[in-house]
């Protein structure tokens, strides 16, 4: 077996928490190989509470990683770690459910944490749907907008 085979093995046996460490690293490092591997192709990415001019809802892999791709050129908001403040598993073994910060520097307002709600879906070790419940108010103080 290659190298390349186990690692598509070892991602495939990949659980919801160790998918959630991969998808934070990945955001850290803003690594779009990363990213498109994390979610699979069909993948459904979703913010109930949004802002205007933000999308609700993103569907397919490409479409998800391109979106991120386009935030993390304008550079406004640099996710450095996350802090875990409380993790929860549901009825179904491939969920989660995570209350998180993302921790960071702000390019207008320096230091920030974000705090959010994600409830995590994965099978086969990729992201099938995320709902992330960003405080979208948070997020509007951190790049210096009002809502």
């Amino acid at each position: 077996m290659t190298l390349s085979e186990r690692d598509r093995v070892g991602e495939q046996e990949a659980g919801a928490r160790e998918v959630l460490e991969r998808l934070r690293q990945a955001s850290v490092n803003r690594s779009v190989d990363d990213m498109s591997r994390l979610y699979a192709v069909d993948a459904v990415h979703e913010f109930p509470f949004t802002a205007p001019g933000f999308p609700s809802r993103l569907e397919g892999r490409d479409e998800i990683v391109n979106w991120m791709t386009a935030l993390w050129t304008t550079d406004t908001l640099r996710y450095e770690r996350y802090r875990t403040l409380a993790t929860y598993d549901t009825d179904d073994p491939e969920t989660i459910i995570v209350e998180q910060e993302a921790v960071g520097t702000s390019a207008s307002t320096g230091e920030f944490a974000l705090p959010n709600i994600v409830v995590l879906t994965v099978r086969k070790g990729q992201i099938v749907r995320l709902r992330d419940y960003v405080n979208v108010l948070a997020a509007a103080a951190a790049i210096g907008r009002d809502m």
